[in-house]
């Protein structure tokens, strides 16, 4: 893996090519589709800039990834299929609400089931082993099997998608997510899943450019949906690479993107609200009125993407050093856990009484 390696310098061809999509994506924005790609809805929960900004963030990006994967099978001779189908599927189902035309929120989950059990189905997806006992042999079902392998695409899937919207917050915690797994699957050696990584890592790069700290555009549902899906096939991947390393400092990694949708879902019940409508109870928009205080609106948003990404970098590095050990990740993640609730009460009982 030298510095003259095809694969390095396919990856250089690959972030020119990452660069100028997303910079001509971007300068037409306004014009694509007659304008529907513009987000220009200030009043809607999740809504928190002040000026219109085009979802085409995903409409790049899928560009960019076929593009990646196409090149990719004519150099080495190595197709990822089944990462082509998910995102295409995805993509489009998000794109479609990207575009406005409004889809009832369980009618596009119900699509989103039928598209990720098909996958499943076709592609063999499954996760191969679990720190707890139980749930090994659980997984030996295959109904079971189908069916934790689903929730765990829909948490994070959703979560991402629960995250966009603010500058920076999804595209730098990816960024995060996918660095710790490439360095995992170099240090044993799995080159393949580190170019795979490391192709996503440059289009995440290439959002967060034009995305952080100010933004010219957002990722949208498409862009959401498809490294949503991305980032839960790299970590399912990498977990059965890597027999050695525990399933729950996976399981670390993942905590934001599952525990937002998974608090997320009995509070709006608790609270006798839909849990597929969207809401401003979320921890990230708890954190952003509090800074609203402070700063202005502008620099609260991406100061809100800085101190969450910074705290889950620092709470997660730790877990590096024990990636071996399922006790103390197991401890680790339920600790996060806890974390994550008791943040939560404290700035839900400071800043936010009426949800």
């Amino acid at each position: 893996m030298g510095s003259d390696s095809p694969e390095l310098s396919f990856l250089s061809l690959h972030a020119i090519i990452s660069f100028f999509v997303f910079l001509i994506i971007q300068k037409k924005s306004n014009k694509l589709f007659n304008g529907a790609l513009l987000d220009n809805d200030f009043s809607k929960p999740q809504a928190f800039h002040e000026y219109p900004i085009a979802r085409s963030g995903g409409f790049a990006s899928i560009i960019v990834l076929i593009n990646f994967f196409i090149l990719y099978f004519f150099l080495f001779e190595k197709f990822f299929f089944d990462y082509l189908v998910v995102c295409s599927f995805l993509f489009i189902l998000g794109f479609i609400d990207d575009l406005k035309i409004k889809i009832d929120p369980n009618i596009r989950l119900l699509v989103m089931i039928i598209v990720l059990v098909s996958s499943i189905l076709l592609f063999s997806i499954n996760i191969e082993r679990i720190d707890f006992i139980f749930l090994n042999k659980w997984l030996q079902n295959d109904f079971f099997k189908i069916f934790f392998v689903l929730c765990c695409l829909l948490f994070i899937i959703n979560g991402a998608n629960l995250i966009d919207g603010y500058n920076g917050l999804l595209g730098l915690h990816l960024i995060i997510i996918n660095i710790i797994l490439t360095f995992v699957n170099l240090e044993n050696q799995h080159f393949e899943m580190v170019y795979l990584l490391g192709g996503q890592i440059i289009i995440l790069i290439t959002f967060v450019l034009y995305n952080f700290p100010f933004a010219k555009i957002f990722f949208g549902d498409s862009g959401s949906y498809v490294f949503g899906a991305l980032t839960a096939l790299n970590v399912i991947k990498t977990n059965n690479l890597n027999p050695e390393i525990s399933s729950f400092f996976f399981c670390i990694l993942l905590f934001y993107l599952f525990f937002e949708v998974f608090f997320s879902f009995f509070r709006k019940i608790i609270f006798r609200r839909s849990p597929l409508r969207p809401d401003s109870g979320h921890l990230h928009m708890l954190i952003y009125k509090k800074i609203t205080k402070f700063k202005t609106k502008e620099q609260s948003n991406y100061l809100t993407s800085v101190i969450i990404n910074l705290s889950f970098l620092l709470s997660v590095l730790p877990s590096l050093f024990f990636k071996g050990n399922s006790s103390v990740c197991i401890s680790l993640f339920f600790l996060l856990l806890f974390a994550y609730t008791l943040v939560y009460y404290k700035f839900y009982k400071t800043s936010f009484n009426d949800f």
